[in-house]
């Protein structure tokens, strides 16, 4: 064995890093997933934020050098800006900044263009599809054209917190706290519990979720080792999250929601500000467009995949009424838990826990022999996989809605149920998250024939 060279000091600058701190003048091309557009710097691809398509600009590389595939920019300077361009409406949403929002430098329809190029582009190179994608305005209680479109409206958010207890969001790409004194993205319900007007000493994140109904959620999560210095809980109810559990410290531990479809209100129960949709349009939008995909009939019998606290679920169960069934599967105990409470009194309502893929695959378990005529799916942002896709077509429904929100993981499922049997019939996007790349799609998939 031949004895190991000593390793010598790399001079500063070499290396994987050598390009960080250059300044490229590029030619912007097209948007990419992720929140970034493509340009090109002696042959080699840059994905360039807070850019446009079409664009020129001088851009300050971030992470590349002569070893990588790719390289990372910021565009710090616009020599030639295309016409979807506007000031941030966020101080912070900049090169350096925060990294919650992607987009704010585009109009609300430009934001939404890009999000439709994305969309498509995906289902194309991934499912061989070409689709003409419109992504639909979904807002809050303001205008759509007007200056106030694509802000406050995200009820849900959670606030990262400093060495010095000031809360705010990170950095793109960072664990940097960039502290903030206002969330123009989040909404005034949030705003108003006074999170980031705290110091919150010994203390990790805060997660602030707002309901339809009754007061705020705050959950605090303690830094390690740390006993967290929490504010007086006014008009709020507060929480602490610790490996334990969930501890309350003054009001309840989760929030109320009700959401209204097709003229019939449903009310839940979210604990301790676990998943939920978080713009206030998010569950009526969703629902109404699953109801619209599976087009439920009385007698039916359903299966809802990843069913959360139970939205999609509710809807069904009213749809399919006492002849028929809705089976929910989801992983996370707490989820069911809340979903039991919500749908007290439904006898054609099964909940499951486990996940979804081994449910699915035990043909002697509780949702094994259940056939499923109509299917909805929500999986994470990583997708259903192909164990998932192939148990739903195995079980041959006659129409199965997946409510995606990656259009990457969407379109790669697609391309796996047509490999089985079945073909995309529909397919309708909405602008739930402004200012981001995020985008949620809603899937219709039919046999083929």
């Amino acid at each position: 064995m031949r004895p190991r060279r000593a390793t010598r000091p790399r001079p500063a600058g070499a290396g994987s890093g050598d390009a960080v701190g250059q300044v490229l003048e590029l030619e912007v091309g097209p948007v990419a997933h992720g929140g970034h557009c493509v340009a090109r710097h002696e042959g080699r691809v840059v994905f360039v934020r807070h850019a446009l398509p079409g664009e020129l600009v001088r851009a300050r590389v971030t992470e590349g050098g002569a070893t990588k595939g790719f390289w990372r920019a910021d565009a710090v300077e616009v020599l030639r800006a295309a016409p979807g361009r506007r000031p941030a409406p966020c101080p912070v949403a900049r090169p350096g900044g925060c990294g919650g929002c992607d987009f704010q430098h585009a109009t609300p329809a430009t934001q939404r263009d890009l999000k439709a190029a994305v969309v498509a582009e995906q289902l194309q190179r991934l499912a061989g599809l070409t689709l003409d994608v419109v992504v639909e305005p979904v807002d809050p209680g303001t205008v759509v054209g007007t200056a106030q479109e694509g802000l406050r409206w995200r009820r849900r958010t959670q606030f990262a917190v400093d060495a010095e207890g000031r809360p705010g969001l990170r950095r793109h790409r960072s664990h940097a706290v960039v502290p903030l004194r206002d969330c123009p993205i989040s909404s005034e319900a949030v705003l108003g519990t006074g999170v980031l007007e705290q110091t919150w000493g010994g203390v990790e994140t805060v997660e602030v979720a707002a309901g339809t109904d009754g007061p705020p959620l705050l959950v605090v999560h303690p830094a390690a080792g740390a006993h967290p210095r929490l504010p007086r809980a006014e008009d709020v109810s507060l929480a602490v999250r610790t490996p334990g559990g969930l501890h309350r410290v003054a009001g309840r531990t989760w929030v109320a929601e009700t959401v209204r479809v097709r003229e019939t209100d449903h009310a839940f129960r979210v604990s301790g500000a676990g998943f939920w949709q978080v713009h206030p349009q998010a569950a009526p939008t969703l629902a109404g467009a699953v109801l619209d995909a599976l087009d439920p009939r009385p007698g039916d019998r359903c299966l809802d995949l990843y069913a959360g606290s139970g939205l999609f679920t509710a809807v069904l169960a009213e749809a399919v009424g006492l002849t028929g069934t809705v089976v929910a599967v989801e992983g996370e105990a707490r989820a069911v838990k809340d979903a039991r409470r919500s749908l007290h009194g439904r006898d054609q309502v099964r909940l499951v826990v486990g996940d979804v893929a081994r449910v699915l695959g035990t043909p002697d378990g509780p949702a094994g022999q259940e056939t499923g005529e109509l299917v909805v799916l929500d999986p994470p942002r990583s997708g259903a996989g192909r164990e998932v896709v192939g148990a739903i077509a195995a079980r041959a429904p006659r129409v199965v809605a997946y409510v995606a929100c990656d259009p990457a993981a969407l379109a790669r499922d697609v391309a796996w149920f047509a490999e089985l049997g079945y073909r995309l019939d529909g397919l309708r996007a909405f602008d739930l998250f402004p200012n981001t790349h995020h985008v949620e799609c809603v899937a219709r998939l039919v046999p083929l024939g």
